[in-house]
């Protein structure tokens, strides 16, 4: 099945590795929906929409009433269903080591916040693709993940936590979905250069990373927006329940 004229949804996509994300799927031809949720991105997103030749619509990943009217929308826009979908959305969230919250400061609202976007997101929107992945015939799921799951040499308690969430309703999903020819995978990320998340980290941090990191240099997100293409893609028709960790060799599992 060809990439070309398929239309996706990648969550949080108004700008850092979302929108790098959608444009690596637009260059195969794919219809992709902008998606945001901070109304102060708005002209971004519809400048970036203008540029893809596409649609960009403001919706809120944890609420289910707004992800199924999203979907509703962009079927009645492009005239047929979503069929990939790419949770990128992360919770209001700056990757900054020093700064950040340790166990005796943090609190289960951290947690919540980080739980709801990720997780609560990823459930609404496979919930709300698979009417038309039904009418598809099939559809894939290409969450996004980090590799402080496996590596947690910086402990962001919250963040992570929600993602090793993803990752097991990554495995669940894949089983569950499988027999109606849904694939669910995963591309783990590690330290982008750069993002809005990871502006916050102090310069030094990028040089110990790259220096202990095979490729010896941080991932971009160009680079991991590359892996979602691969799962979005024909070549990947037999691959479900799977993560690909994209971080230039440093963690290998």
């Amino acid at each position: 099945m060809s990439l070309r004229n398929q239309v996706a949804l990648v969550t949080g996509s108004s700008r850092g590795l979302g929108l790098a994300i959608a444009k690596a799927l637009h260059a195969e031809g794919v219809h992709v929906v902008i998606n945001y949720v901070d109304p102060t991105s708005e002209d971004t997103a519809q400048a970036n929409a203008t540029a893809l030749n596409t649609i960009a619509i403001r919706a809120d990943v944890t609420d289910l009433d707004q992800v199924q009217s999203l979907f509703d929308r962009v079927e009645s826009h492009f005239q047929q269903p979503i069929s990939i979908v790419v949770n990128n959305a992360l919770g209001a969230f700056k990757f900054n080591g020093p700064g950040r919250k340790t166990l005796d400061q943090i609190t289960w609202s951290d947690f919540d916040l980080q739980l709801r976007t990720t997780l609560q997101g990823a459930l609404n929107t496979t919930k709300s693709a698979l009417p038309g992945f039904r009418k598809l015939g099939g559809g894939r799921i290409i969450n996004i993940g980090t590799n402080l799951v496996q590596n947690p040499v910086v402990p962001y308690q919250d963040y992570t936590a929600a993602k090793g969430a993803l990752l097991a309703f990554t495995h669940t999903t894949a089983a569950e979905l499988g027999p109606e020819n849904v694939t669910c995978n995963m591309v783990a990320g590690g330290l982008l250069r750069s993002t809005d998340a990871s502006a916050a980290t102090p310069h030094e941090v990028f040089d110990q990373i790259a220096a202990i990191t095979p490729l010896r240099r941080v991932t971009t997100p160009e680079e991991l927006a590359g892996a979602v293409v691969f799962f979005a893609g024909p070549l990947a028709k037999a691959v479900t329940g799977q993560q690909i960790v994209v971080d230039g060799g440093l963690v290998m599992t």
